[in-house]
């Protein structure tokens, strides 16, 4: 047999290794085989061994490698370094020309990022510079106000003076008069005591003096100081709510009503920011975003991160819900998983019989910081990392309810963390029987430079 083993099982264990192993080796080699017992090709290993047949183990091809695919460069580098083998010099030659290329791009884009770090210092700075334009013109005309106001309260301090040094002077004559008067008459007095005639006749008589109408108008201005006074007052505080309303805008977002939510009874403006009550419910296929019974309405785009803020015109609906809702708020049927603020789903603030409220969960709490005249507008701030709502009088900046952690005991909410992406909502509520005009509520548009 040349220089193959051969292995002669003795017991039943060798014969049960054997057995295996043929299975292999008919794999291996089936012509084998069948040369060497061509008469009973499946008389099984059995049989090959009671007829003293040989056969070749597997492990007499150790040194025989078995590649059925040829392997990639990857692979062949990979094998190499695992058997230890060393390169040969042109795959190092090309590693090394891939270093060199990494290192080209690497240092290139090394450099660009310290070319944007230059230039965001310079932008930084020329922004600043921009800013701090911006507030010395502001702080030139403020102070040219002031002392333009200063200077009218010095010209009306003036022309007072001038009347009054005008009365004065009237009034110091009459005092001399009165007092030559009184001087004279003395003087007649003492002569006619020791018996002598006074040569220069008879003292003339000085006229009592009141002081005049026209004496008690002569005063500063107070009335036109107390209106300067609630002017300046009244343009402190609009300039106050209007730099921090002027932060806000920075976050502003453009809002458009999405028409597929929309209730049948809203009407939407061709651009997307009015929306209108009709009593008459329009005709066409129901969507399945729809509201089919709370006349409701989302808007198009989620908020997913960041800030973000929009304002609503509320002057021309006398009832109304505004707000923000998961996409899983309900749209059919009227149950409380359909309204603003009556779920976990949606928060809002709304006008009810004049009365102003805000809404969470089937809770809510007055907002009585707005005074006795509902706003005008309302402004709606949105930090959706923090799980932070605000929703303003966007006229005055007064904030009408903070949504946050803080407000557990109100709004039962163990941590005020937003779950899904967040769609500006907005609500027609019942109006009163005795309006006039058509309900209507319109998304601002910031025309910012």
């Amino acid at each position: 047999m040349g220089g193959t083993r051969v292995i002669q099982p003795t017991n039943s264990r060798e014969m049960e290794q054997c057995q295996s192993q043929a299975a292999g080796i008919g794999r291996l080699r089936p012509a084998q085989s069948e040369q060497n017992n061509p008469a009973s090709p499946s008389g099984g290993i059995n049989s090959l061994l009671q007829d003293g047949l040989s056969f070749t183990l597997l492990d007499s091809y150790e040194d025989r490698v078995v590649q059925p695919f040829p392997r990639s460069p990857k692979l062949q580098r990979k094998a190499a370094e695992q058997k230890g083998a060393q390169p040969s010099q042109e795959q190092l030659s090309r590693h090394m020309e891939e270093l060199q290329a990494e290192q080209s791009k690497t240092e290139a884009h090394i450099k660009s990022l310290k070319k944007r770090q230059a230039d965001l210092s310079r932008s930084t700075e020329f922004m600043k510079q921009r800013v701090q334009e911006s507030f010395e013109k502001m702080h030139r005309i403020l102070e040219q106000d002031e002392q333009v106001v200063l200077d009218s309260l010095e010209l009306d301090l003036r022309r007072t003076r001038t009347q009054l040094d005008h009365i004065l002077k009237t009034w110091d004559s009459y005092r001399d008069q009165v007092t030559k008067s009184i001087g004279n008459i003395q003087r007649v007095l003492r002569k006619m005591d020791s018996g002598e005639e006074d040569e220069k006749g008879p003292t003339e008589i000085v006229s009592p003096k009141k002081p005049s109408v026209n004496e008690k108008e002569v005063r500063l201005n107070e009335d036109r100081f107390e209106r300067l006074l609630k002017s300046l007052f009244s343009i402190s505080k609009n300039l106050k709510a209007y730099l921090q309303r002027k932060t806000l805008l920075l976050d502003s977002s453009p809002i458009v009503i999405d028409r597929q939510t929309c209730h049948n009874q809203i009407t939407v403006t061709s651009e997307g920011w009015g929306i209108s009550f009709s009593a008459s419910p329009s005709l066409g296929p129901e969507h399945t975003l729809q509201f089919d019974k709370v006349c409701c309405a989302l808007g198009t785009a989620p908020i997913t991160q960041g800030q973000s803020y929009w304002e609503v015109d509320v002057r021309c609906c006398s009832a109304w819900a505004v707000g923000v809702a998961y996409a899983s708020l309900e749209r059919k049927g009227r149950d409380k998983g359909a309204k603003l603020g009556r779920n976990r789903n949606s928060w809002c603030v709304e006008l009810r019989n004049k009365n102003l409220s805000a809404w969470h969960n089937d809770r809510n709490v007055a907002c009585h910081s707005v005074g006795q005249t509902p706003p005008g507008k309302v402004g709606v701030w949105v930090n959706y990392d923090k799980g932070q709502l605000m929703f303003y009088d966007a006229d005055t900046m007064v904030v009408l309810q903070k949504f946050s952690a803080a407000l557990t005991p109100v709004f039962d909410r163990a941590h005020h963390q937003f779950t899904e992406p967040l769609y500006p909502a907005v609500r027609f509520l019942k109006p009163t029987d005795n309006q006039m005009w058509p309900n209507h509520l319109e998304v601002c548009c910031f025309n910012l430079p």
